[in-house]
């Protein structure tokens, strides 16, 4: 059974693939090997924790969660031998909103400045505690370009978000790879998709699968048995309540009206392919 679908939820899900034009369309990749880094990870690990400085492995493993320490050490630290966090960073805030209006058709960013406009409100409402990558972003300052704005703000929002996911899995005893494991196994997303792109090998995967069995999380077969399941929901449960500050600043009306602007946009960059169903992520369409 699919988790209870709540505004919280839907929020993200309409403004998740306004972030992650940076990770699909060519231009940020182009701006990050300008700044001189090599290749698709330098560009993602560096440019999400761009805002805090050229941090070690360790620490972009910790906030990172999902991503196998191999895949991470692949770009980190030798991404700052290449480029500084300031260029990576300058690199981001241009090539994204570029990215949105070469992909993105001109009438549906019409109201990106309302839309950005309600999202900063949505951010008012963010607390940081163990949130590094979300507090960060936010403290990076806003865009005067309205659509870099509107790009700035789903950044924080989503971060935010994914900040409050990574504490909701370790409130329940799952490492990064079990909870990709357990995300795979609720059929969100096919393990072909997620492993390579979280770096782990298949021994990786059949550790955590035992330590998961002997939890009863997992059956023989690898999928999610009722405890399973159930610890599944609570994680995403728990991740809608710690995401709860930006929808209660905005208010049911303020959320309502940023999901009805942002899902135009986000089902564009979606059915046009750019981002793609299923994603890496697990975005829906929303």
């Amino acid at each position: 059974m699919e988790p209870t679908v709540t505004l919280a939820r839907r929020f993200w899900a309409a403004i998740e693939p306004i972030h992650s034009v940076v990770y699909f369309a060519p231009e940020p990749l182009e701006a990050a090997r300008k700044t001189g880094l090599r290749g698709f990870w330098m560009s993602y690990f560096a440019g999400r924790v761009a805002p805090l400085g050229p941090l070690p492995a360790p620490a972009v493993e910790a906030m990172t969660y999902g991503f196998s320490p191999a895949i991470v050490s692949r770009a980190i630290p030798d991404a700052w031998k290449f480029a500084s966090a300031e260029s990576v960073l300058a690199a981001r805030l241009e090539s994204a909103p570029e990215a949105l209006r070469r992909h993105v058709d001109g009438p549906l960013l019409a109201r990106a400045g309302e839309l950005a406009d309600l999202l900063w409100q949505a951010v008012e409402g963010c607390r940081f505690d163990g949130r590094p990558l979300a507090a960060a972003w936010a403290g990076v300052p806003r865009p005067a370009d309205q659509v870099g704005a509107l790009w700035l703000a789903t950044t924080v929002l989503r971060e935010h978000r994914g900040d409050g996911h990574v504490l909701a899995g370790v409130a329940h005893g799952l490492r990064g790879l079990d909870a990709t494991v357990t995300f795979a196994a609720t059929g969100a997303i096919t393990r072909a998709m997620i492993q390579p792109t979280r770096g782990w090998t298949d021994e990786d995967w059949a550790q955590s699968s035992r330590r998961l069995a002997a939890r009863g999380l997992l059956d023989s077969g690898g999928r999610l048995t009722k405890t399973g399941g159930a610890l599944r929901r609570e994680v995403e449960d728990l991740t809608d309540r710690l995401a709860a500050g930006p929808v209660e600043r905005l208010g049911s009306t303020g959320v309502e009206l940023a999901i009805e602007l942002a899902t135009p946009v986000s089902r564009h960059l979606m059915d046009t392919g750019l981002i793609p169903l299923p994603n890496p992520i697990g975005a829906p369409r929303p």
